[in-house]
């Protein structure tokens, strides 16, 4: 099976150091990760220009993968990159993030799910009924790494076979 190309959406400023862990997994195609020169030059930019990028990056992936640390749920550019890969009809996966350790080797305490607050379709349903959200039952960041680099691939398997159920 090949790696998928997937759009990574994370809290740049508080998880990057956690997102770039499971960015680098080697579980997803390798143009699905952005240098971090990429994502400060697209910060830097206007509204229009950011969803630009966000509509251009996600046209190209088969699926969302985000990356739920504390303070996810709720934001502005992760709900608009929700929005538009439900709208591209692409496969949309959480994942929690909160317990793998930062670059000061601390953990951070578990975001509300991001989809809860997303209503979709005619009967506004919340998307958080049709996505999955991984929650690892470890506590050491070490395991909890494993258990997401062990699941990665299939959760996204399973997000891209489960798109047309929402």
């Amino acid at each position: 099976m090949s790696k998928r190309q997937v759009f990574f959406s994370f809290e740049y400023n508080k998880d990057n150091w956690r997102a770039g862990q499971v960015r680098n997994m080697g579980k997803v195609d390798s143009s699905s990760t952005f240098s971090d020169n990429d994502w400060e030059e697209v910060k830097e930019k206007s509204d229009s220009k950011i969803k630009e990028w966000i509509d251009s990056q996600l046209k190209m992936r088969s699926c969302l993968v985000v990356l739920i640390g504390a303070t996810t749920s709720g934001r502005k550019w992760i709900n608009y990159e929700i929005e538009k890969a439900y709208e591209l009809n692409k496969g949309i996966v959480g994942i929690y993030i909160h317990k793998l350790e930062n670059s000061e080797g601390k953990q951070t305490t578990k975001g509300s799910n991001p989809f809860y607050n997303i209503f979709i379709g005619k009967d506004r349903e919340r998307l958080s009924k049709y996505v999955t959200c991984f929650d690892s039952s470890y506590n050491s960041s070490k395991y909890v790494y494993d258990d997401i680099k062990e699941n990665l691939e299939q959760l996204i398997e399973d997000a891209i076979t489960n798109k047309n159920s929402y």
